[in-house]
């Protein structure tokens, strides 16, 4: 009877760290699914006037033309995204710069652009407006390559920035961006400029931040 006792208890001993480390195992939650993590990328872009590329900067400048139509604006695609999507952009003044005039101290300028980002069937999704001035080439933002003017430069260059940060809805894998409105004052006088695909401010620094669409399930 005491070796069954004894046997009893040692066999006890030996179960209850066993049964302890299998409670702590079941105890451990289940884990969790990761969590899709932001992204950002720079979108593909239709760009139907294209001025080149910054000398300082290393970008991309595009017109925005004026329009109604989204098919007649910059045509940004977004990547497959699940709930909104950001896509943030620079906006410039477009100036045509004149080397004469500067020196002369006649090449004074202001702008005052309003361009729209739209879905594809109309719908506003946002504004945003540039102010800019020039006096002095140092008021530029950059110059742009790949021209006959003076040091291989072309006229036409981005005056000022103002960021530009658009929700993109769920559903929406495509925008345009389209000028509303521009007040120029320029050394040739005033004027305010309305006529579809005429430019009316400059693009650049294209982004889209967005989490990842799940991958589609196989049937």
């Amino acid at each position: 009877m005491r070796a069954l006792t004894v046997a009893l208890v040692v066999s006890l001993l030996f179960a209850s760290p066993l049964m302890a480390q299998k409670r702590r195992a079941a105890a451990k939650p289940a884990k969790k699914p990761a969590v899709p993590v932001m992204k950002t990328i720079t979108p593909d872009v239709k760009c139907t006037s294209l001025i080149g590329m910054g000398i300082k900067t290393i970008r991309s400048f595009c017109d925005v033309p004026a329009g109604r139509d989204p098919q007649q604006g910059i045509l940004v695609t977004l990547p497959p995204h699940a709930g909104a999507a950001t896509l943030s952009f620079d906006l410039h003044a477009r100036h045509t710069y004149s080397e004469d005039l500067t020196k002369s101290g006649k090449g004074y300028s202001r702008y005052n652009a309003i361009i729209g980002v739209l879905s594809m069937k109309g719908d506003l999704l946002t504004r945003g407006a540039v102010q800019g001035e020039f006096r002095t080439a140092d008021d530029l933002f950059d110059r742009i390559g790949g021209g006959a003017g003076p040091g291989g430069l072309k006229a036409v260059a981005p005056l000022g920035r103002e960021q530009v940060y658009v929700t993109v809805p769920a559903g929406v894998d495509q925008v345009s961006i389209l000028g509303e409105t521009l007040d120029a004052t320029t050394p040739a006088g005033h004027e305010t400029v309305v006529l579809p695909g005429r430019p009316v401010a400059i693009v650049s620094n294209l982004l889209v931040e967005y989490k990842p669409a799940p991958p589609a399930r196989r049937r």
